[in-house]
């Protein structure tokens, strides 16, 4: 019989099988603090025979978060511990093949069942004559007749990073006096066992006050309708008083329709409260039953990351880990962060525009965004400013419509309010650069005047069409539109959601950014929205008062890259504590915006963005957000974001160049970044929507009324209006020229 070592796992299978690309998501929630863990049930089980030393290896090395080796202990006749889900050889292995006649009938926790028990043979009859089987129908039987039994020592020697040991029938081995606590008590004084779970409250009462500090100790739940063994009850009934299990475990294992049940139709119910409520007693929870080639719900379009991310990456809640035949996928989809465009793929083909979209979706962004804007008629379309003048061509067609907006911005402008939509769809879209376009680093001038401007609702369409993991939609200056305009942003988005029902499914994420608290209350009423708080200056901490205040309307912030990592004079100077402030309420944190051109990078990153990249990622953050997500989709789907991996992108030392540069050749230092304030967060209520016939705005074009005298402010609007002007003057020349 052939018996592979785990070198020939490495040679033959490894070079077989690579890391899969890494989906990027969302986090939040979780009671660890940590990223869900991903448990592999008798290691890489969807592929290979479960227990088997393959199994184990292959899940150990395909993995892009931590992975927990799990095994479900049974005892041989000798005492030696086994990883087997059945206490039964029958059902994993060739045993009835070999010794045909050696079937027996036992009665389990009040059952008669019949078979081959692995408690009637010692372990060197199981070593040397059993092979392990598959026995999923659907999965591959090449393997069958190939690999033997695994020992718990043989899944130690693979040197998990978690190791998890299950016992499901500790009263049947006691009556057979075979004691799972007893092997348990011994295989701790020789091994780290980083969980301990049970189907029998017995054991785990046993073992209570037994194991090592950071063992702990998991009760799990089987089938409502089936009687834990201890106490004679279901595990329905035992599971309405969870603060009883909190007094013997330190967390739970349930089934994943105990939190997300399927109805009969296979579509998705409504979540339990169990995670919520587990969460308030300090119980982590943990749910099983995660398999690529199980029948599932409807709602995740056959694909297994859309339901790992109903559990992990919702905004309702996060279980602590997912029990899974099919690790890699697991550990690939909580992967590293989310990656979010800036006006879609905005370093490609004009931002908000159909092409940047598709770009963005062909580059592999998980979250497509759109800035919403109004129209004076009231269509809510994308586009990253209210200010027409940069990203179209609104100059000098509709110059007459210019006019002062303080509540918006400083300078003059054309505003998308003061413009119906159809007069808008006249407009072609500018190829923007954020650096000076007269220098060497304009964006992609071939894409010029490219593209369309797309309405909300034609957006929202496209997302759906175009099955993004989900979408972003920003919303600015709802204020001063409805109390000055007349004009219902929050309205609108709300509404062209609904219509597009994202507000009843629960497949496709839905982030809301602001930067206005009151903005971002308005959509508390549909929870499975995450809410994200825009904080567009630049700070250096964010005191408790204030995290507990964001923490009351929003689940997430975007902070600029210097509100994460301080810059001293283009060096990077040290990391900040936002990061770790914001986390430790369970607040997501995004970086923004990263762009390529090495002019936008600190030097510690040596003009390349993949090492900033990397620096952010290494540092935690829940995503990017880029105006190249082709450029993030790279390094993230690659093995290269493995830190610990053979070819992985180590991330810059915040402050270490700058320490190599003499005090005397050092610019002054900058002051430090402020803290973020409670009043920096909160808002006033959103005012009512005025009629925009009673509205006191002057209409674009009129005359605005004289100061008495000349200030600062009215000195600026003059150069202003020179340059608006000038730029008319000079498009028109270039239009006779041509």
């Amino acid at each position: 019989m052939f018996v592979p070592t785990s070198g020939d796992v490495n040679i033959q299978i490894s070079q077989v099988f690579e890391v899969s690309p890494a989906y990027s998501r969302l986090l939040v929630g979780y009671l660890t603090g940590k990223a869900p863990l991903v448990i592999a049930r008798g290691g890489f089980s969807g592929l290979f025979p479960e227990s088997s030393s393959f199994a184990y290896e292959m899940a150990n090395q395909l993995k892009n978060s931590e992975v927990a080796l799990f095994c479900d202990l049974q005892l041989t006749k000798d005492g030696v511990g086994i990883c087997m889900s059945d206490n039964r050889l029958d059902t994993r292995t060739n045993i009835a093949t070999i010794f045909p006649k050696d079937s027996k009938t036992y009665n389990v926790n009040g059952r008669q069942v019949k078979g081959w028990f692995v408690l009637d043979y010692p372990s060197q009859v199981i070593m040397q004559n059993v092979t392990l089987v598959q026995t999923e129908m659907s999965r591959p039987a090449v393997f069958d007749g190939q690999l033997p039994v695994s020992t718990v020592e043989d899944v130690i020697g693979t040197k998990p990073s978690v190791f998890w040991l299950s016992v499901q029938y500790d009263a049947f081995y006691t009556e057979h006096k075979l004691s799972m606590s007893g092997y348990l008590e011994k295989a701790m004084r020789f091994t780290t066992i980083n969980f301990i779970s049970s189907s029998e409250i017995g054991l785990l009462k046993a073992m209570n006050g037994k194991v090592r500090t950071g063992t702990k100790l998991i009760f799990e739940f089987l089938d409502p309708d089936v009687v834990e063994p201890t106490t004679k009850q279901k595990y329905s009934a035992i599971l309405k008083d969870l603060s009883a299990i909190k007094k013997f475990a330190s967390g739970i294992l349930v089934p994943k329709g105990y939190i997300w049940p399927v109805g009969t139709n296979k579509y998705l119910g409504n979540p339990t409260t169990l995670v919520a409520d587990a969460h308030k007693l300090g119980l982590e929870v943990y749910a099983s039953g995660f398999a690529n080639d199980a029948a599932v719900s409807y709602n995740y379009s056959y694909d297994p990351t859309n339901e790992y991310l109903q559990f992990i990456g919702n905004p309702q809640f996060s279980v602590d880990g997912l029990l899974t035949d099919f690790s890699p996928t697991a550990s690939n989809t909580i992967g590293k962060a989310l990656i979010i465009t800036h006006n879609g793929a905005s370093g490609i083909y004009p931002g908000c525009t159909d092409l940047a979209y598709e770009q963005a979706v062909n580059d592999g962004a998980d979250i497509i965004d759109c800035s919403a804007q109004m129209t004076k008629d009231g269509v809510a379309f994308c586009l990253d400013s209210a200010d027409l003048t940069g990203d179209t061509t609104v100059i000098p067609t509709f110059m007459s419509r210019s006019s002062s907006v303080p509540e918006i911005q400083e300078d003059k402008g054309v505003f998308s309010f003061d413009l119906t939509w159809s007069e808008i769809q006249t407009l072609k879209p500018n190829m923007e650069s954020p650096f000076d376009q007269s220098s060497d680093f304009q964006r992609n001038p071939e894409a010029e005047n490219k593209g369309k401007f797309i309405s909300l609702a034609d957006f929202l369409e496209l997302a759906k069409a175009k099955a993004v993991s989900g979408i972003l939609i920003n919303i600015e200056n709802a204020a001063y539109l409805a109390s000055k305009r007349g004009l219902d942003m929050v309205g609108s988005v709300t509404k062209a959601l609904s219509n597009a029902t994202f507000d009843k499914q629960q497949t496709q994420q839905v982030l809301i950014q602001s930067d206005d608290s009151s903005v971002l209350s308005k959509f508390q009423s549909v929870p499975t929205y995450k809410r994200l708080l825009h904080i567009q200056e630049k700070i250096g901490d964010a005191p408790k008062m204030t995290v507990d205040e964001i923490k009351k309307f929003a689940d997430g912030v975007v902070v600029s890259r210097p509100s994460l990592i301080s810059i001293e004079n283009e060096f990077t100077k040290a990391e900040t504590k936002v990061l770790d402030e914001m986390h430790a309420a369970n607040i997501s944190v995004y970086v923004s915006v990263l762009r390529n051109e090495f002019v936008a990078l600190p030097f510690d990153f040596y003009a390349d963005p993949v090492v900033e990249l990397a620096t952010y990622v290494g540092l935690g953050v829940d995503g990017v957000v880029t105006e190249f997500p082709g450029t993030a989709s790279k390094y993230m789907r690659s093995p290269c974001v493995d830190l610990n991996g053979k070819i992985a992108i180590i991330p810059a030392r915040p402050g270490e160049l700058l320490k190599q540069i003499p005090p005397t050749a050092q610019a002054p230092a900058n002051p430090p970044n402020p803290p973020l304030q409670v009043a920096d967060v909160v808002d006033p209520p959103l005012p009512p929507v005025a009629n925009a016939s009673s509205s006191s705005t002057t209409p674009p074009g009129s005359p605005v009324p004289r100061s008495p005298a000349p200030s600062s402010s009215s000195g600026m609007a003059i150069t202003t209006n020179f340059g608006l002007c000038l730029v008319a003057i000079m498009f028109t020349l270039h239009s006779l020229v041509h």
